[in-house]
């Protein structure tokens, strides 16, 4: 397994993976974003591959603004890591996540966050296996004005 720093022409490839991740979410528009990303120096997404298919990504950015339990600014943070379920469970995913740190340290982030939804447990237990600490519970709330 090897992993890859996207560029511009690997939106298409990382738009299809994340589409499984969120599937709420139209695969052009995520293409799109992923291309604009690209661009961005405040932004990276690295594709896993098994020899020459695409097996997994993560996305991360950095983040200026206030990080839940964090002490730094700018924060590394994992916007979204997808591996698909037949490579789950072999290091692709800590790779991924590996690559992503390894971004934010070059970038001089002295702090790495990420988060997951209360209900998400699968989740939950990669970042606490990954070595996060959980740093705080919340609810968000909102209405119609």
């Amino acid at each position: 397994m090897t992993i890859h720093k996207a560029t511009k022409k690997d939106a298409g490839t990382l738009a299809a993976l994340a589409a499984k991740l969120w599937p709420g979410h139209e695969q052009a528009a995520l293409a799109e974003d992923f291309a604009a990303l690209a661009d961005s120096e405040n932004a990276a997404c690295f594709l896993a591959y098994e020899q020459e298919r695409a097996v997994g990504f993560a996305q991360c950015q950095l983040r200026h603004d206030y990080v839940e339990g964090t002490k730094t600014s700018p924060v590394g943070y994992l916007e979204g890591i997808f591996v698909e379920a037949a490579w789950r469970r072999k290091g692709c995913a800590g790779r991924l996540l590996a690559a992503c740190e390894a971004w934010a340290r070059e970038r001089g982030c002295a702090e790495f966050a990420s988060d997951c939804e209360l209900d998400n447990a699968e989740s939950l237990r990669f970042h606490l296996r990954a070595g996060f600490a959980e740093a705080n519970r919340i609810i968000c709330f909102r209405k119609d004005l």
